[in-house]
């Protein structure tokens, strides 16, 4: 495997603009996990004019609930969720500056045009393999929304965590 050495937060756009659909890329750096309840309460948020728990510039979100550690784990297992049910969401925070997704399945035609109206990629995680993801996560903290449980927003730190670029900056799609 040829795989991509890729440093998160991004630091710029042309970092970005050379990943491509089909790429294999090991992610290291930090993140930030949301799913469903958690983009609600974003929303939420950003109608009031309030600042989100984190800052969306060139950051990525892991679409993740994670089971919980067993002692001496950092995380449970930590494999991706379901992307469309955040679609909704997505184009706004796309628009404030997210430029990365980790999740899993297709996403809508509102999701990949604001991923070429800001250059930002979507990457699969492999769903299934928590197990062996949770291996890549070397620090976990919950940062926002314990309330949650498992869907709480949590800042990860991750090295040389595996993924795919399945939707690139262009909107090419290994989907489609």
């Amino acid at each position: 495997m040829n795989e991509k050495m890729i440093q998160i937060p991004f630091a710029s756009q042309e970092e970005i603009l050379a990943l491509h659909a089909g790429d294999e890329v090991l992610l290291s750096g930090t993140l930030y996990t949301a799913r469903d309840a958690a983009h609600k309460r974003m929303s939420e948020l950003l109608a009031k004019g309030e600042p989100l728990p984190f800052p969306l510039e060139n950051q990525t979100i892991y679409y993740l609930g994670p089971s919980p550690a067993r002692p001496g784990q950092v995380i449970g297992s930590a494999g991706p969720t379901t992307a469309t049910r955040m679609d909704r969401y997505t184009p706004q925070l796309l628009d404030l500056g997210l430029k990365g997704m980790i999740g899993k399945g297709r996403r809508s035609e509102d999701v990949v045009n604001a991923m070429i109206r800001n250059g930002a990629v979507y990457f699969a995680a492999i769903g299934g393999a928590g197990a062996l993801l949770s291996k890549a996560i070397t620090q976990s903290e919950v940062i926002a929304w314990e309330d949650l449980g498992t869907e709480a927003v949590r800042k990860l730190t991750i090295k040389n965590f595996p993924a795919i670029v399945v939707i690139d900056a262009a909107g090419k799609s290994l989907y489609t």
